[in-house]
């Protein structure tokens, strides 16, 4: 069959996300990021009532409810704002608007793999530069590649670090490109760069309702950049790429901060819970800003102890890559899921 897909297409391999459980299983999923929260009960009566008059007709081609939501949650003008279905849309239009043959596609590395995978797609060069051991930015070379986009994932996974705004700020100052700053665990977070998107032309910022929202499910997101940033990226977009049901779970979601601040400290006070039962287990935990950590077996092999977890019902992350191969990524859960997570581990090491 590959004599009908395009040379690259062929030759490069897809991205492969977290494993996912079947339905109502007795799984402890903790290997995708996700919310161990429920939505906003706002969520949930938008459904209960959701007209559907609206399913009859085309969406608004802007999202523009959800759009007015997050222009008055962010307190950024609604004509900055663009709406993808996810984030990774998002991400894949600014590749498919800036990157071809010739053009190239920069981030440091580990990182999400998904820029790897959409650059590889429109054939453009991909130049990754590794993150120092403890995750210091590679700024010099990485305004030395000046990528047609670069791209910055902080909080970063897996490591889950935050990238100073003084750093990024240096990095736009620098780069002929477009800088993507991926905030897609921003909620989790203390800090982002939000300003950076009113103070330089070429970045965009961009957020998901997937994970501080608890709306994985949905797959909704959005971007946050000058107009005449973001008209190229209309041009690529889909016509009518959010449907009438996200659209208006998403204004309801996005409407009450209140609700998702208050879920997110939940998980930031867990995070910090967990990560102290680890060390005590003798691994090493990178100090994060997400709503996930990345650890490191003293004593045990990483991969032994994916497996040993999945074959008791736990899913976590392990990727089989090259410098993160001796770690695991493990989603912040409930305290009743994080404790049964490091009750099991106690177990695995012995």
């Amino acid at each position: 069959m590959n004599e009908y897909f395009r040379a690259n297409i062929d030759a490069m391999a897809g991205y492969v996300p977290g494993e996912q459980p079947q339905p109502n299983s007795q799984i402890i999923k903790l290997n995708s990021n996700e919310n161990p929260y429920p939505p906003s009960p706002a969520v949930l009566e938008v459904l209960r009532n959701f007209d559907a008059e609206w399913l009859r007709r085309y969406p608004n081609p802007f999202a523009q409810e959800f759009r007015s939501a997050v222009s008055e949650a962010l307190k950024v003008p609604a004509d900055w704002i663009i709406v993808g279905n996810g984030s990774d849309e998002v991400l894949n239009l600014v590749i498919r608007a800036c990157a071809e043959p010739g053009r190239k596609v920069v981030y440091p590395t580990p990182t999400y793999v998904l820029y790897s995978t959409l650059t590889q797609m429109q054939s453009a060069e991909i130049v990754e530069i590794p993150y120092t051991d403890d995750y210091r930015l590679p700024l010099a070379e990485l305004i030395s590649a000046n990528g047609s986009v670069t791209f910055i994932a902080s909080p970063n996974s897996p490591s889950g670090h935050v990238v100073s705004t003084s750093q990024l700020r240096k990095l736009a100052s620098s780069l002929s490109g477009v800088l993507v700053i991926d905030e897609a665990y921003v909620d989790f977070a203390e800090e982002n760069a939000l300003s950076l998107v009113e103070e330089f032309e070429n970045v965009i910022a961009i957020r998901t309702l997937s994970k501080g929202y608890s709306l994985a499910g949905l797959r909704l997101g959005f971007a946050i950049a000058n107009p005449q940033l973001l008209s190229g990226l209309y041009k690529v977009k889909d016509s009518y790429n959010i449907d009438a049901i996200a659209c208006k779970i998403g204004a309801a979601a996005m409407s009450d901060q209140a609700y998702k601040n208050g879920c997110a400290d939940k998980v930031k006070r867990s995070r910090t819970n967990l990560a102290a039962d680890l060390r005590q287990l003798n691994f090493q935990v990178w100090d994060s800003q997400g709503n996930f950590l990345l650890v490191q077996p003293k004593e045990k092999n990483a991969e032994y102890l994916y497996h040993g977890l999945k074959s008791r019902g736990i899913l976590v992350r392990y990727f089989p890559q090259p410098g993160i191969n001796d770690k695991l990524r493990i989603t912040v859960g409930t305290d009743e899921q994080n404790q049964v997570l490091v009750e099991t581990l106690s177990n695995l090491m012995k």
